[in-house]
């Protein structure tokens, strides 16, 4: 009433025509943390006044989206299903909104030194420089030491690693400078601080500058205020991390790679048919899926009554329909009939190796094609913890375990399978990473163990690179050639090989002896664990081979001489390198590859490792700090193939950085290291130490479950006999 809005009229004294608006304060980069319903539809008027104002620049086509969801919010299909259209509706404008150059962008105008006109603004990365409505420069918060203002100008000074120590912008007056000054300061407490900041104690005798201060809660105590400590919404909450991280991958497959295949003449119909047929129907799937599941999880914590919160805070339901069974079939059979084709083109060969070679292809290919297979395993862990945790009362454990026993019956199904194809797909692998050994995948053949053993000679220990499979031990040396590619030095048959520890017969610490056809090899680990993982493989497979009908064939066209020869002398021989002409793929090479990281952490992996490094993948935001730094820098990371990967966001499309776990430990920080934060844990490899904040509890266990997966090497034991923490 008039009453309530006197205190207004007090503060805004002036003409009687006078109109105040709310207006949208801070806005946050993603929009699915807008969680509230209310709360989104601030934002779309927000978005609505920018863009009628033209305060919101865009293209025609970007434009014309927002215009169609703003009508289609005000008028809806039907008239029976308007609410929920509306609330789509917002949710898909500000989805489009959020992407725009101008989102939430507040031009002020300014002008540098030299008289240059330009305008300034402040997002929650950090102070923006614009020319007209072009960004040309910007400053993460990361790079800012200090911002302050003096009169009319606006001073922004930057950390010593930075060319121009101090930059200088000239505003149009002193209230000017200090209101932006002011909005700077709010929008970096609120986006960068864990806490609201305390007010420093008034000085006694006199002040120097401005003493403003934010006050409020940050985005991070909004954001832990709203998520309550209920485990399912922390297991919805990976499930929905780990979903935008598989649409991405299925993308990269549906839009990249089939994109490229488009453009060649070698690529056979047959394939093209097939990987569209496989891979569309799943993206187009699970577009749906991540759509239904954003919207879910951002209505759970809004307020409402009992009743719609129970058809809210609930998965099971979008679960039961998450699986194409056909598809995930289909996929093992397309990294089969793309192999076929590459061997028969060695066009299409070093199309595949150059698309490989991509920042955005950050895995190996095939992994790409296999990841329907991999996130059904997925799945099955998500509806498992989700029937641990809910009481069989809860209205969405029926769903949830119907979907469970559904998925597991089709898991059932297609794990023999999945088992072959996992084998094929390391095979093709270490096929590229290997010269001196040809057709190395063909049935029957299995990978055992690959890893760094030292072997004992005149010369001392000197480092080499074995492959364990069925029927044959192969070792190798690394770095001869230009590709660093294992060139192949020799092959023992297991076929009546005989193993026995003697670090006492040679004084060489975890040191054990091969004796096979009258020779003797003695080899030495860099830890009695590795030892005792060798050994305990080596024995595995020399009984299956002794079990066979008589000595596994030997692989084709082996080194056997003790001295390395030249890359040239194979050449002829490599099927994957016998391409015409002179293409970069066949002189470049991936060198992350799993062979690789073991060569220089000096470690081994199993096929158990492998086999729990599929089911174990994460995704989501981590704040990450090294060891002699002060402050922490949040990150989108993605946990697979034993490595983590380093985004800025979720929508980036290919990661910063990686850091391979293979050999590195994990821990919890310990009190000494004076961290003095919650949910932290600690990666530590030699003198490389690296800390990572969770933003919860659950999240900071399954950090340290999934990557203790990669970091300690699995024995038989272990993995037939793991289970997984409720």
């Amino acid at each position: 009433g008039l009453y309530k809005c006197n205190p207004c009229m007090r503060v805004c004294p002036g003409p009687k025509h006078t109109v105040l608006r709310f207006v949208v304060k801070f806005f946050p980069p993603d929009h699915t943390v807008l969680l509230e319903e209310l709360t989104r539809y601030l934002f779309a008027l927000q978005v609505r006044q920018d863009l009628a104002s033209g305060r919101l620049t865009c293209s025609d086509p970007s434009a014309a989206l927002l215009v169609s969801h703003i009508i289609q919010s005000e008028i809806g299909d039907f008239e029976e299903t308007r609410f929920s259209q509306t609330k789509h509706e917002y949710y898909r404008l500000l989805e489009v909104a959020s992407r725009l150059e101008m989102y939430g962008i507040r031009l002020h105008p300014a002008k540098d030194r030299e008289g240059t006109k330009l305008s300034l603004a402040v997002a929650h990365g950090g102070v923006l420089v614009f020319q007209g409505h072009n960004r040309i420069n910007d400053f993460n918060w990361s790079k800012i030491r200090k911002l302050s203002f003096k009169r009319r100008r606006f001073l922004v000074k930057l950390r010593q690693n930075v060319n121009q120590d101090t930059l200088e912008f000239l505003m149009a007056s002193r209230d000017c400078c200090k209101m932006f000054w002011k909005i700077c300061v709010e929008y970096h407490a609120f986006f960068r601080l864990f806490e609201e900041p305390r007010p420093k104690p008034k000085p006694v005798l006199f002040s120097r500058g401005s003493s403003f201060r934010f006050s409020g809660r940050t985005q991070k105590q909004v954001i832990d205020y709203n998520c309550r400590t209920d485990k399912a919404y922390c297991i919805a909450k990976e499930l929905l991390n780990t979903e935008r991280t598989y649409l991405k991958d299925l993308e990269l497959i549906t839009v990249l790679f089939q994109g490229v295949l488009d453009k060649e003449d070698c690529v056979p119909e047959a394939l093209k048919t097939l990987l569209t047929s496989t891979y569309e129907p799943l993206h187009s799937h699970h577009t749906h899926f991540l759509q239904e599941l954003e919207e879910r999880l951002s209505l759970w914590e809004g307020q409402c009554n009992m009743q719609v919160k129970g058809e809210i805070q609930r998965l099971g339901d979008l679960l039961l329909k998450s699986a194409l069974s056909a598809q995930l079939e289909m996929s093992s059979e397309c990294v089969f009939a793309l192999e076929r084709a590459c061997v028969a083109s060695c066009r299409l060969e070093c199309v595949c190796r150059e698309f490989e070679l991509q920042k955005v292809c950050y895995i190996p290919l095939n992994v790409f094609l296999l990841s329907p297979l991999h996130r059904l395993l997925h799945y099955r862990q998500i509806l498992d913890r989700l029937c641990k945790h809910y009481p069989p009362t809860h209205t969405d454990y029926s769903d949830c375990k119907a979907a469970l026993d559904d998925v597991c019956k089709l898991e059932a199904a297609l794990r023999p399978g999945l088992e072959e194809i996992e084998n094929y797909q390391k095979l093709l692998e270490l096929q590229k990473d290997l010269i001196g050994v040809e057709h190395l995948a063909v049935a029957g053949r299995q990978l055992i163990r690959l890893g760094c053993l030292s072997k004992l000679s005149g010369k001392g220990l000197q480092q080499r690179m074995f492959f364990l499979f069925n029927g044959v031990l192969l070792y190798s040396t690394r770095g001869i050639t230009s590709t660093n590619q294992f060139t192949v030095h020799r092959q023992l048959p297991l076929h009546g090989m005989t193993i026995r520890e003697s670090e006492d017969e040679w004084g060489v610490p975890h040191s054990f002896t091969l004796m096979v056809q009258q020779q003797s090899l003695v080899v030495a680990a860099r830890s009695e664990s590795e030892m005792e993982k060798w050994m305990e493989d080596l024995k595995m497979a020399v009984d299956m081979a002794e079990e066979s009908n008589g000595p596994t064939a030997d692989l084709s066209h082996l080194l056997w001489a003790s001295e390395v020869e030249s890359e040239d002398d194979h050449r002829g021989s490599q099927t994957s390198l016998q391409c015409n002409g002179n293409d970069s793929a066949n002189t470049r090479h991936r060198g992350n590859t799993t062979a690789h990281v073991c060569w220089h952490r000096n470690t081994s992996v199993s096929k158990l490792d492998f086999s729990i490094a599929t089911e174990n993948q994460l995704s989501g935001n981590l704040l990450r700090k090294f060891k002699n730094s002060n402050g922490w820098q949040r990150l989108w990371v993605v946990f697979t193939n034993f490595t983590l990967f380093f985004y800025k966001t979720h929508e980036d499309e290919y990661p910063l950085a990686s850091l391979p776990l293979l050999g590195y430990s994990v821990t919890h920080a310990g009190e000494s290291e004076n961290i003095h934060k919650d949910h932290v844990f600690k990666l530590h490899f030699k003198s490389h130490i690296y800390y990572f904040r969770t933003e919860s509890e659950y999240f900071f266990e399954r950090w340290m479950t999934v990557i203790r997966s990669a970091t300690a090497s699995a024995s038989r034991t272990r993995y037939l006999n793991r289970t997984e923490p409720d």
